[in-house]
């Protein structure tokens, strides 16, 4: 049996070159739509949260972001691993890049994740949707002490106690599932 393929974006260039000025995920959008329609992309997400003296968590980093077409939405830390990354390392990253230096995460010592999510283009195979793509995102709680500044294509971080994070409003403002993630991630800490 022979299967069929599409043909590879044209290449540039060595396949190990460095990632181009202002292209973070090493891909051209070309590359990227391709990869994205054959195989899952692996992503980590995080839910930043503060502690109190007991471990406990006492409020809950929820980004605010602005849609294409103009609609806000509520979002966690998130972003794909970059080929020869390590979780950990993309982790930071991506805390570093939406939240800003002055964060100072503590990152955790063991990568077990929280949870993991696996985001399908088609709805109904599971309850995580992405239009763009199959997607396994590996989720953390992730403890920070300084002040967030959001950066990237986020609008705020709105800092709010778990009980209202996991309020229907606040829910329902999470698009492709992550409002469900979100109540799964925080149940794991006794919320």
């Amino acid at each position: 049996m022979v299967i069929g393929t599409a043909d590879l974006p044209e290449s540039d260039g060595p396949e190990d070159r460095p990632a181009p000025a202002g292209n973070p995920g090493w891909l051209n959008e070309d590359e990227l739509r391709f990869v994205r329609g054959r195989t899952p992309v692996l992503y980590v997400e995080a839910v930043p949260v503060r502690l109190d003296g007991l471990g406990r968590v006492t409020e809950v980093g929820l980004l605010l972001r602005s849609t294409p077409d103009g609609h806000l939405t509520r979002a966690f830390v998130s972003g794909r691993v970059r080929f020869g990354e390590t979780l950990q390392e993309a982790l930071f990253r991506h805390l570093e890049n939406d939240l800003g230096p002055m964060a100072f995460p503590q990152m955790p010592t063991a990568l077990v994740p929280t949870q993991v999510a696996e985001y399908f283009p088609m709805p109904g195979i599971s309850q995580f949707v992405d239009d763009r793509q199959h997607a396994v995102s590996l989720v953390y709680i992730v403890p920070v002490t300084g002040s967030c500044t959001p950066r990237q294509d986020a609008l705020e971080v709105t800092w709010m106690a778990p009980e209202d994070a996991l309020s229907d409003e606040t829910l329902s403002e999470f698009p492709g599932g992550r409002g469900v993630l979100l109540r799964q991630v925080l149940g794991s800490v006794g919320h």
